[in-house]
């Protein structure tokens, strides 16, 4: 103990300008692997070497902090923890591969998709998406969730549609936070109340504030989107939902299993226990109601329990396609299972080293203190906290670590400019929570980009309610509207 803290006083400050300079190495480094697979490899823009460069940004922090008496053992304690509290995410990432690959042969996926065929109008399916994804976020608490479930299948009826996958991604994005951060069940909406301890139900009431002209300018865009699409796109859909009952036996019964799972979830049954159940039954269902699915996966004209067994457990772990009449709903119906999951896991991995290694440094600790001192008023004390969670966004890769030390590093600030506490359980909110999913290498963005089969950069500039969050919050501190102070306070 006495060696440790001989250890920290030895350590000298890390300045600013140092600190910094990982961060400028790994956006220079991704910056020039995103120009190389999208203009010399026409690849995935987080394709190839992403991961790598992680890493190497990584590895960079440490070198810097052992010129200032960071040591290796140090650097590699923190990256431990770091990993360690993502573990849980690995794992239901890992199950969310497997849930879509039961969920796809059992029809409970083509399912979804046959009856959003036929009930969504083209004219109202953008602005629909939101609702529905909303809808399913507020009663579960889990954007992650909506976008497994739900959100997998509005993705597939858009393709279906004829309608670029960024849009829909988008959407299903905007929605899935709009209810994540408006529900009582929300991990973050509970973390962020408590940090900055704020009465839960006093939070979600403040939130609305500025959560509500945010969801009304995203709705209102995708109505206008959604016109667009349809007068530019196709809208027969008649051959679409013939090739769908033409290879499933398609069913309402089929909804009982996510039905169940989102019961579980909304009786705050652990989602790792919730996405197994879902599996489990996902592959029963298709035992019982896909035969011929069975049949063609195992090459083999007769089910067996030895052959339908085998399908299920490749479905669940490897790669699975099921041929359609159409080309389009062929791309739809296939999966890649849990081995589909492990280069998001991989790029989860690369940031949490990158994360762990910048906290290690101390360089992380020389941002924020930096961004607090720069805040001498209200305006610029708001500002601070959100170009906070946007830096440890970007640098730590993960919205708790976000929400939890800027809410700490902000609380007295907060309390000496006489503003009541919901003005920092809001902020962080509008900037911590929200902006996660817009960055490829955080592990919200890495998770709904695999999840959902659109990549960041797609659907990034359509996720408008989850970069006009933090706008909206500064405008409101900027005219002082909606500004509870101490005096005011309730």
């Amino acid at each position: 103990m006495i060696l440790s803290t001989l250890e920290e006083k030895n350590r000298r400050i890390l300045p600013l300008q140092i600190a910094i300079l990982p961060l400028i190495f790994l956006v220079t480094l991704l910056s020039f692997n995103l120009y190389a697979n999208v203009f010399i490899y026409d690849a995935d823009p987080l394709a190839g070497s992403s991961q790598f460069i992680l890493i190497l940004s990584g590895a960079f922090a440490a070198l810097i902090g052992n010129r200032y008496n960071v040591s290796y053992k140090d650097v590699i304690n923190s990256i431990s923890n770091s990993i360690k509290s993502v573990t849980p995410a690995l794992i239901i990432l890992l199950w969310v591969g497997a849930l879509a690959g039961t969920w796809m042969i059992s029809g409970i996926i083509p399912s979804m998709v046959y009856y959003g065929l036929k009930i969504l109008d083209p004219n109202i399916f953008l602005p629909a998406c939101i609702v529905i994804c909303s809808i399913i976020s507020v009663a579960t608490g889990s954007s992650w969730t909506t976008s497994a479930t739900v959100g997998i299948a509005l993705v597939g009826i858009g393709k279906a549609l004829g309608i670029p996958a960024g849009m829909v991604g988008g959407a299903v994005i905007a929605g899935a936070y709009f209810g994540d951060k408006l529900s009582p069940l929300s991990d973050t909406t509970n973390l962020a109340a408590a940090v900055s301890k704020v009465d839960l139900f006093k939070h979600i009431r403040y939130l609305t504030h500025t959560t509500i002209p945010s969801i009304s300018i995203t709705l209102i865009v995708f109505i206008i989107l959604g016109i667009y699409q349809t007068s530019n796109g196709p809208t027969d859909n008649s051959f679409l939902i013939e090739s769908i009952e033409n290879t499933f036996n398609i069913s309402l019964v089929l909804f009982i299993v996510p039905i169940i799972v989102l019961i579980m979830i909304v009786k705050k049954t652990p989602p790792i226990i919730a996405l197994t159940v879902g599996t489990l039954l996902g592959g029963l269902f298709s035992i019982l109601f896909q035969p011929q699915i069975i049949n063609e996966l195992s090459d083999s004209s007769n089910s067996s329990i030895i052959t339908s067994y085998k399908v299920v457990i490749d479905t669940i772990t490897s790669n699975v396609s099921i041929t359609t009449d159409s080309e389009i709903l062929n791309e739809l119906f296939s999966t890649g299972g849990m081995i589909g999951m492990l280069n998001t896991i991989f790029l989860v991995l690369g940031t949490m080293i990158f994360g762990g290694s910048m906290d290690a440094i101390g360089a992380i600790k020389s941002i924020s203190k930096a961004l607090l001192n720069w805040a001498d008023n209200i305006f610029k004390l708001f500002a601070s906290t959100v170009a906070s969670c946007l830096a440890l966004n970007l640098t730590a890769s993960d919205q708790y670590l976000s929400i939890v030390v800027s809410g700490k590093m902000f609380e007295k600030a907060y309390q000496d400019k006489d503003l009541a506490p919901e003005n920092l359980s809001r902020t962080l909110e509008d900037s911590a929570t929200v902006t996660s999913a817009l960055i490829p290498w955080n592990s919200c963005g890495a998770y709904h980009s695999s999840v959902l089969g659109v990549s960041v950069g797609e659907y990034f500039i359509y996720a408008i309610f989850n970069w006009i969050s933090p706008f909206m919050t500064l405008l409101f501190a900027a005219f002082r509207i909606k500004i509870r102070t101490l005096a005011t306070k309730n």
